[in-house]
């Protein structure tokens, strides 16, 4: 017992002191869980032999991983996706495949060895790839959507993968010991083995019985799991609710384990299908923090299980190698990417993000060791060769940054549209906020134009009958073009916080007398665009906030009447905080570091509790130290 929770501290510590230090260099999280992991493991040795065992266990965060996934995509949402998945990522896999294979029979392997070598590295990471898109706030960009597209194709090309591998054994029967080493079919016999639904069958059958297992995840889903979640509600208790959702991932994990597939492709089945569940979201809050630290421990084991031993007993064919499978994926990435019509960032953000091998690659060489498909030593390389382009992978997309930092925007190339109206109301910038403040505007019978440098976001506003234009509203002739010399109203609702504070200050340059409503998305962002010269600021969270806390008061026993009242309060005694603290903000400055704003805001919140307390007391709506 104490031996474990020792190895736990040293775990912990590990991530606890590199990710934080990681992060704040610029580094990811993800390299600094494989930097701890090098260090606590080659490095310094506190680690050994139980650092596979814990993969194991620690590839429950890629499981869980990839059930929140798919969650998170309804059938429909796959069926629309069809032509990135069958088109770019069956192109990728197949064509990665094949050149792997090549690549591999010139190195002198027979084709059935070479076709599964193959397979292996046509695999990308989806743990680390997703894991610092989502970080870097990459998921949403052309080059985002699809590298998550050829991510899901490969996960899903694993089930084939799985069924096709048994058809090409080529070795000598070998089975794998419990301490990793192997043993002959003479002592096989008296091996412990783990419970195996295909076991001594012939190929054919492995392979129906493997789909056989998806069919079931599937019929599951879909008859069984909404009976079963709403007998577990009946107990309202949450860990009732978290153990359930615990005990799905890890049944379905046992059952894919028992016939030979992939835990969290069974589990990723399984998340689609209960996409429409009305427990999904419950499901999401239960299993992210499991997901989250057990993605990390993973990560750290990757590290801690790279064999230094090997790499300097054959470095440059190691790093050859290494070298190698990431150049092949990323040339057929890059020519794939422009077939598919990529540009700019999203073309490198796409090639570099899915050029290195895949934890699925662990899997398929430990089912192909089982299945007696590739001998141990060649094993042992291509574990090295996949652990080390993954550690590559955080410095891959630190690359793709300082390639792309002074690079156009993706849509640049594309001409903007010619404006060819003008109305009194202008809004630049359409996405969820602007989309709101156009239908209001147009039910109230005033038309806007509407400009947007996203041309996927215009499409989709054309395809809805919505009028909208092209272009990138930092620009002036285009503003001018909306319409900015005649213009009553311009409500800026851009994404980025610094194209925002551009567009008022031009604006307001050009027009005094223009009344700009801007869009804020913090406190000091609107301090920018008070001083660029907005006339009304709107925090983007801060009126939905305060619903929520005006339901909450109700919740609490305050009527409708006097909830609304304390709401009123509060946003005017915020509003005029923010426009006295406004008066003291110092763009260069910290605000930590600006003494006299700290003090004023202390001063300014003891006030605002004092108001807020006499308001509540007292429904007339005058503060009771005023009354007395």
């Amino acid at each position: 017992m104490t031996e474990f929770l020792i190895q736990a501290c040293i775990y912990l510590g590990a991530a606890v002191i590199a990710v934080p230090l990681a992060a704040r260099l610029g580094l990811g999280s993800v390299l600094g869980y494989l930097m701890a992991g090098i260090v606590i493991g080659p490095v310094l040795g506190l680690v050994g032999a139980e650092t596979t065992d814990l993969q194991h266990f620690a590839e429950f965060g890629v499981v869980m991983m990839l059930f929140l996934i798919g969650l998170e995509l309804e059938p429909r949402a796959l069926w629309d996706m069809r032509d990135r998945l069958i088109g770019l990522g069956g192109l990728q896999v197949s064509l990665t495949t094949g050149l792997i294979m090549g690549g591999a029979m010139i190195l002198g392997l027979e084709w059935k060895t070479a076709l599964a070598v193959g397979l292996i590295f046509a695999l990308s990471s989806t743990a680390i790839v997703l894991q610092t898109l989502n970080e870097k706030g990459l998921m949403q960009t052309g080059g985002g959507r699809s590298t998550f597209s050829v991510l899901l194709t490969q996960d899903i090309a694993v089930i084939p993968m799985l069924a096709l591998l048994p058809l090409l054994a080529v070795v000598s029967p070998v089975t794998i010991s419990a301490d990793g080493s192997l043993k002959t079919a003479a002592h096989a016999e008296d091996a412990h083995h783990t419970i195996s639904l295909v076991e001594g069958l012939p190929a054919w059958g492995v392979t129906l019985v493997t789909l056989g297992a998806v069919g079931v995840v599937i019929l599951a889903g879909v008859f069984l799991t909404r009976p079963l979640f709403r007998y577990i509600h009946m107990a309202k208790l949450r860990e009732i609710h978290t153990a359930t959702g615990l005990l799905l991932v890890v049944a379905i994990a046992v059952l894919m384990s028992m016939v030979g597939l992939s835990a969290a492709l069974g589990t990723f089945l399984a998340g689609v299908v209960l996409a429409n569940s009305e427990f999904r979201h419950e499901l999401e809050s239960d299993l992210a923090p499991f997901k989250g630290l057990l993605l990390g421990l993973f990560f750290i084991t990757v590290g801690a299980g790279i064999n230094f031993t090997l790499l300097f007993g054959a470095p440059v064919l190691i790093l050859a190698l290494t070298v190698g499978v990431i150049a092949i994926k990323g040339g057929v990435l890059f020519i794939l990417g422009l077939l598919f019509k990529l540009k700019g960032r999203d073309q490198w953000l796409f090639t570099l993000g899915l050029a290195q091998a895949g934890e699925f690659g662990f899997v398929l060489i430990s089912f192909s060791l089982q299945q007696n498909v590739l001998p141990q030593s060649l094993s042992e390389t291509l574990l090295l060769v996949i652990a080390l382009s993954m550690l590559v992978t955080p410095l891959l997309f630190i690359l793709y940054e300082m390639m792309t930092k002074n690079m156009a925007d993706t849509n640049a190339h594309i001409e903007p549209d010619e404006i060819d109206e003008e109305n009194q109301i202008i809004i630049a910038g359409v996405g969820r906020f602007g989309q709101v403040v156009n239908r209001m505007v147009q039910n109230s019978g005033f038309r806007a134009t509407v400009l947007d440098h996203n041309l996927d976001t215009i499409n989709l506003l054309r395809k809805f009958g919505l009028k909208g234009f092209f272009g990138d509203p930092t620009r002036p002739d285009l503003l001018h073009s909306a319409g900015l010399d005649t213009a009553k109203v311009l409500i800026v609702s851009v994404d980025d916080k610094n194209a925002a504070t551009q567009i008022v200050k031009y604006a307001r340059k050009h027009r005094p007398d223009l009344h700009i409503v801007a869009r804020a998305y913090d406190r000091v962002h609107v301090y920018q665009l008070f001083a660029a010269g907005a006339d009304d600021i709107v925090r983007e969270m801060f009126d939905a906030s305060l619903r929520a806390g005006r339901y909450a008061l109700e919740a609490m026993g305050l009527s409708e009447f006097e909830a609304h009242e304390a709401e009123v309060n509060f946003y005017k005694l915020d509003r005029a905080a923010v426009k006295d603290l406004a008066q003291l903000y110092d763009p260069n400055i910290p605000i930590l570091e600006n003494g006299p704003y700290i003090e004023r805001a202390k001063e300014m919140n003891r006030d605002l509790e004092t108001a807020l307390a006499g308001q509540t007391q007292n429904p007339d709506g005058e503060p009771e130290n005023q009354k007395a």
